[in-house]
Protein backbone atom coordinates (compact mmCIF):
# COMPACT_ATOMS: atom_id res chain seq x y z
CA UNK A 1 0.00 0.00 0.00
CA UNK A 2 1.36 3.38 -0.82
CA UNK A 3 2.62 5.63 2.14
CA UNK A 4 2.71 9.23 0.07
CA UNK A 5 -0.49 11.35 -0.31
CA UNK A 6 -0.51 11.73 -3.83
CA UNK A 7 0.08 8.13 -4.46
CA UNK A 8 -3.11 7.11 -2.72
CA UNK A 9 -4.66 9.87 -4.66
CA UNK A 10 -3.51 8.47 -7.86
CA UNK A 11 -4.69 5.02 -6.96
CA UNK A 12 -8.19 6.67 -5.69
CA UNK A 13 -8.39 8.41 -9.27
CA UNK A 14 -7.25 5.32 -11.29
CA UNK A 15 -9.54 3.37 -9.50
CA UNK A 16 -12.44 6.14 -10.63
CA UNK A 17 -11.67 6.31 -14.07
CA UNK A 18 -11.55 2.55 -14.32
CA UNK A 19 -14.92 1.77 -13.52
CA UNK A 20 -15.94 4.82 -15.66
CA UNK A 21 -14.48 2.78 -18.72
CA UNK A 22 -15.88 -0.16 -17.88
CA UNK A 23 -18.88 1.14 -18.26
CA UNK A 24 -18.65 2.83 -21.00
CA UNK A 25 -16.74 -0.65 -22.64
CA UNK A 26 -19.54 -2.43 -21.65
CA UNK A 27 -22.62 -0.12 -22.75
CA UNK A 28 -20.43 -0.60 -26.42
CA UNK A 29 -20.42 -4.02 -25.96
CA UNK A 30 -24.24 -4.59 -25.31
CA UNK A 31 -25.20 -2.24 -28.50
CA UNK A 32 -23.23 -4.46 -30.32
CA UNK A 33 -24.75 -7.58 -29.48
CA UNK A 34 -28.24 -5.60 -29.65
CA UNK A 35 -26.99 -4.86 -33.33
CA UNK A 36 -25.48 -8.33 -34.33
CA UNK A 37 -28.93 -10.06 -32.31
CA UNK A 38 -31.27 -7.91 -35.09
CA UNK A 39 -29.29 -9.14 -38.19
CA UNK A 40 -29.63 -13.07 -36.89
CA UNK A 41 -33.19 -11.99 -36.62
CA UNK A 42 -33.44 -10.79 -39.82
CA UNK A 43 -35.12 -7.69 -38.57
CA UNK A 44 -34.21 -4.91 -40.96
CA UNK A 45 -35.87 -2.12 -39.20
CA UNK A 46 -34.48 -3.28 -35.66
CA UNK A 47 -31.23 -3.34 -36.81
CA UNK A 48 -31.01 0.25 -38.42
CA UNK A 49 -32.06 1.52 -35.66
CA UNK A 50 -29.55 -0.65 -33.14
CA UNK A 51 -27.07 0.30 -35.83
CA UNK A 52 -27.82 4.24 -35.23
CA UNK A 53 -27.32 4.00 -31.28
CA UNK A 54 -24.17 1.34 -31.55
CA UNK A 55 -22.55 3.88 -33.45
CA UNK A 56 -23.18 6.78 -31.28
CA UNK A 57 -22.15 5.09 -28.32
CA UNK A 58 -18.77 3.71 -30.39
CA UNK A 59 -18.13 7.35 -31.59
CA UNK A 60 -18.75 8.36 -27.60
CA UNK A 61 -15.96 6.34 -26.49
CA UNK A 62 -13.66 7.13 -28.97
CA UNK A 63 -14.11 11.01 -28.19
CA UNK A 64 -13.88 9.94 -24.13
CA UNK A 65 -10.42 8.40 -25.25
CA UNK A 66 -11.97 4.69 -24.08
CA UNK A 67 -11.01 3.33 -27.32
CA UNK A 68 -8.67 4.31 -30.20
CA UNK A 69 -10.05 6.22 -33.20
CA UNK A 70 -9.08 2.93 -35.39
CA UNK A 71 -10.90 0.60 -33.24
CA UNK A 72 -13.95 2.63 -33.28
CA UNK A 73 -13.67 2.83 -37.33
CA UNK A 74 -13.04 -1.15 -37.26
CA UNK A 75 -16.09 -1.89 -35.21
CA UNK A 76 -18.59 0.63 -37.05
CA UNK A 77 -17.06 -0.48 -40.34
CA UNK A 78 -17.69 -4.48 -39.19
CA UNK A 79 -21.48 -3.85 -37.62
CA UNK A 80 -22.42 -1.65 -40.32
CA UNK A 81 -21.22 -3.98 -43.14
CA UNK A 82 -23.56 -6.55 -41.30
CA UNK A 83 -26.51 -4.42 -41.59
CA UNK A 84 -26.19 -3.70 -45.12
CA UNK A 85 -25.77 -7.29 -45.98
CA UNK A 86 -29.64 -7.80 -44.90
CA UNK A 87 -30.47 -5.32 -48.01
Amino acid sequence: MANIKSAKKRIRVIAKKTERNKAIKSKVKTMIKKVDAAVAAGDKELAKANLKLAISEIDSACTKGVMHKNTAARKVSRITKSVNKLA
